[in-house]
């Protein structure tokens, strides 16, 4: 491969980790082409954008970013490797944990790095799937919110003809 192309693909590698932050490394070797085809039709259902990367290429890519936390990822890139691109950050673990629960060995997870943070390791696929993302943790926060208000509602309506008698008795004292 030319150097002039080794920079393209570098650059584009590049230019996918700024746009996508969030990245799980993956192995797909060994699916047949209907299986992976299935998989990118999965994938670009849930919005993962899937690649197949030159390992270091991708360590290239890496190390300009300039991260610390990314470093602990170097290890997993060894083999084949693809790469699934992701705004949501459990949107790959949940469609890698389906095609687990489904009886595949494939798409194996090798790591992720999701949230400025870096995962290795199969067995993070759980902890993974439990990411929750900007969207349901606002919507958590909102529901917290609302909570202590309803409850006062709630009293109030419950206590109405209640509290229209302890008006009146209060205002029959005075």
């Amino acid at each position: 491969m030319r150097k002039e192309v080794k920079a393209q693909i570098l650059e584009s590698i590049a230019a996918q980790i700024q746009e996508t932050p969030n990245f799980y490394i993956t192995d797909i070797s060994g699916l047949n082409a209907a299986q992976t085809s299935k998989l990118r039709r999965d994938c670009f259902e849930k919005g993962i954008k899937l690649v197949v990367v030159k390992n270091t290429l991708f360590e290239k890519a890496l190390k300009e970013m300039g991260n610390e936390e990314v470093t602990l990822l170097y290890p997993v890139l060894e083999g084949p490797t693809a790469i699934m691109y992701c705004e949501t950050p459990n949107a790959p673990a949940k469609l890698i944990k389906k095609y687990a629960d489904e009886g595949g060995e494939k798409p194996a997870l090798k790591g992720a790095y999701v949230q400025e943070c870096a995962f290795v390791g199969a067995d993070k696929l759980t902890e993974l799937c439990n990411i929750k993302s900007r969207e349901e943790l606002i919507a958590d926060i909102v529901a917290l919110l609302q909570s202590p208000a309803r409850n006062v509602i709630s009293a109030l309506e419950s206590a109405g003809g209640k509290l229209a008698g302890i008006v009146k008795t209060l205002s029959e004292r005075e």
